[in-house]
């Protein structure tokens, strides 16, 4: 992963609680895909991974015949897009999961 704030700055315990952090709070690989095969032609899986612009966009295009040729194709290229998304959430959980505890750890040190 492309760390902002370096992982290996952390001590054992904090990169426990990061790796907790991210498991916890991402989205689910199994989920994505599920709502990607099953409701992905009315942009489900692009809901669920905090696209709503285009979702909506897609949701919309499909309750049109016309817009279903546009939805379909889009659809087959999200299936190459989803686990780039799920990469880009899990680094983002993390980098906010690093700066917490880097800040946890200046406020013991300023207590101290």
């Amino acid at each position: 992963m492309n760390h902002t704030i370096s992982y290996s700055q952390l001590d054992n315990q904090e990169k426990l609680l990061v790796d907790n952090q991210v498991a916890n709070k991402s989205k689910k690989a199994v989920v994505a895909w599920l709502l990607w095969l099953f409701l992905g032609g009315f942009g489900a899986h692009r809901f669920y991974m905090g696209r709503t612009g285009t979702a909506v966009v897609m949701l919309i295009l499909s309750l049109t015949f016309f817009g279903t040729i546009i939805s379909v194709p889009w659809m087959i290229i999200d299936a190459f897009r989803i686990q780039g998304w799920i990469h880009q959430n899990q680094e983002q959980i993390e980098q906010e999961a690093i700066t917490q505890v880097l800040a946890g750890r200046n406020i013991k040190a300023q207590n101290n």
